[in-house]
């Protein structure tokens, strides 16, 4: 089995957990751009899904957004559950993301269109889970996978 590549990063001390899963959305605020960590906390893809791994409790660093300062965690890119069309859900196949439904009021709309997926990015399939919770509104036969970045 292949082990995931981690990269060290800084998150918030207070939601450092091991397992936690998270999107990292990009700079946030504008003392971000004047702070000395500031490469250790923006060093990840924004729009991608992560997982913290472990967390280094040795390490932490005050914080203008984060309240109880920050702390050094290795993660890893986590897995991202989306419906996909039946025929492209083969195991370890790349396939590019594309989000092709507007109907924002679909109940399966979140799983359409997750967080952490980029659009027109390469994943791979990593798991089948399944079909889809509840029919397509448009007719097409979707698939529940688990996908990877590449």
């Amino acid at each position: 089995m292949v082990k995931d590549k981690t990269k060290v990063t800084l998150i918030g001390a207070a939601i450092a957990k091991p397992g936690l899963d998270f999107v990292y959305e990009g700079i946030s605020c504008s003392e971000c751009e004047t702070c000395k960590v500031r490469k250790a906390c923006h060093n990840l893809q924004a729009g991608r899904r992560y997982r913290v791994v472990t967390v280094r409790t040795n390490t932490r660093h005050d914080c203008p957004v984060h309240y109880e300062a920050v702390t050094a965690v290795d993660v890893i890119e986590a897995p991202v559950i989306a419906l996909i069309s039946a025929d492209m859900a083969i195991m370890n196949s790349k396939i590019s993301y594309e989000f092709s439904c507007p109907r924002t009021g679909c109940r399966s709309y979140r799983l359409c269109r997750p967080d952490g997926i980029i659009e027109g990015e390469k994943y791979v399939v990593g798991e089948i889970l399944g079909n889809a919770p509840d029919i397509c509104e448009r007719g097409r036969s979707l698939k529940l996978v688990g996908l990877r970045p590449i």
